[in-house]
């Protein structure tokens, strides 16, 4: 049987993507305030039945939104977690949270979304996945570290030398804090909880599982996140150990030497399409390969003729704004969904966490 999510793209993947995106944007109240003057007392207007059979309506307790699909319910409740440094000052950030019906335990999954943010431009992808992944039982929390440190319409485009505050490296802390909230919550088992990412956030997730970075308050599993999935992350970078030690300017990144192994702290799994020209395929496989080799547990699978973002719902395009350290210019990427990779992706990620964070018996 399909999942109702693949149903519902199947019927109107317009739809779909709306209602995703303003989930996403309703944490940092910026399309609601935007259409409070136009909308009716209730929230948005319904969506016609007839253009989908779905509608997405906002709920009457401000901070919660659900989206209605074909008999189905996913409701999120917008929250905000600290993401301060011990012994600094607060920082707060909003954070969707995505919970099934029942009392629990049920294991948890922090998504950290990619360069879009999860605010008016957020691609809605990790809207998605947490449809997936609620689907199948889990909690999903979605940190967004974008919009109150002043890049809500995210940093895809956008050269300005603010967007090193919002780096992956930076955005380690978002994911323990997110990590930390979700062991507040009664009906979540806080030692089956996982982390994954696209992009920007498949970067920060390899961030947040390398030895070791001081300060973080991670020991090991028992105190960070039992596993990990980074979706095309960017993989020619400094993590830990693994390192970029040569490269020739204007040359594919691929053809660079890299010294070091990466040493997850959790079972790692990296998806990515092999015709990424944002975060190429090859320093992923070599990644993967120095930290088997060591002992580490990381795997990759990669998909043919798949480009960035192939869990896009939106059809593959060149943007030649993107920033893109990878490009010759430092400009342009592609991006694009790939059904076959989506599909596979899910049953791959469904069955990584369903091992890695089952219940203890």
């Amino acid at each position: 049987m399909r999942s109702w999510w693949a149903r519902i793209r199947n019927n109107n993947d317009a739809v779909t993507t709306t209602c995703a995106a303003r989930l996403a944007t309703r944490v940092a109240d910026t399309m609601c305030s935007r259409r409070a003057h136009a909308a009716s007392s209730t929230g948005y207007p319904a969506l016609s039945t007839a253009q989908g059979k779905k509608a997405c309506i906002q709920r009457a307790p401000l901070g919660s939104l659900s989206c209605l699909f074909v008999g189905h319910s996913i409701a999120a409740t917008s929250v905000t977690i600290d993401a301060g440094a011990p012994g600094a000052p607060a920082d707060p950030i909003p954070a969707l949270l995505f919970k099934p019906d029942g009392p629990g335990p049920f294991p948890a999954v922090v998504i950290m979304h990619d360069c879009s943010g999860l605010g008016p431009r957020s691609s809605g992808a990790p809207a998605r996945w947490a449809g997936e992944l609620t689907a199948r039982g889990f909690v999903a929390l979605l940190p967004d570290s974008f919009t109150t440190r002043g890049h809500a319409g995210g940093v895809c485009v956008n050269p300005a030398p603010s967007r090193n505050d919002v780096r992956p490296g930076r955005r380690v802390r978002d994911a323990y804090a997110a990590l930390a909230y979700a062991r507040t919550l009664p009906y979540v088992d806080g030692t089956r909880v996982g982390l994954m990412g696209g992009s920007h956030g498949g970067s920060t997730t390899l961030a947040s599982i390398v030895e070791a970075r001081p300060g973080i308050g991670r020991g090991g599993n028992a105190a960070g996140f039992a596993a990990a999935v980074a979706l095309y992350p960017g993989c020619a970078a400094r993590y830990g150990d693994w390192r970029i030690v040569h490269h020739q300017q204007g040359s594919p990144v691929g053809t660079a030497a890299f010294r070091g192994a990466y040493k997850a702290t959790a079972p790692l799994l990296i998806l990515i399409g092999e015709k990424d020209d944002w975060t190429p395929a090859e320093p992923c496989r070599r990644l993967a390969a120095a930290a088997d080799h060591a002992g580490y547990p990381v795997t990759i699978k990669t998909y043919p003729g798949a480009h960035h973002a192939y869990d896009s719902d939106r059809p593959v395009r060149y943007v030649g704004e993107r920033v893109n350290a990878n490009s010759p210019t430092g400009r342009g990427a592609t991006t694009g969904g790939d059904p076959s990779a989506w599909a596979d992706s899910i049953a791959e990620v469904t069955a990584f966490f369903g091992k890695y964070l089952a219940r203890k018996q």
